[in-house]
């Protein structure tokens, strides 16, 4: 079972690697989140993956700003 989010993907084509970098993240933090429900999760758990992956892709951007 597939997420049911209403959110659209700005670039449809990024939405496997999204999906894979929200696993992996998640994994880092120790949070166990599952491909389908997830509704066991406490929203701290479920904002700390969305913040890091946030917190990772700007710090990416900045290194990529800085040719670096």
């Amino acid at each position: 079972m597939g997420s049911r989010s209403s959110n659209k993907a700005a670039v449809p084509e990024a939405k496997s690697a999204l999906d894979r970098f929200k696993y992996e993240v998640a994994s880092e933090l120790g949070v166990p989140l599952t491909d389908g429900y997830n509704g066991d999760l406490t929203s701290k758990q479920n904002g700390s993956v969305g913040g890091y992956m946030v917190k990772k892709m700007i710090e990416a951007q900045e290194r990529q700003m800085a040719g670096k």
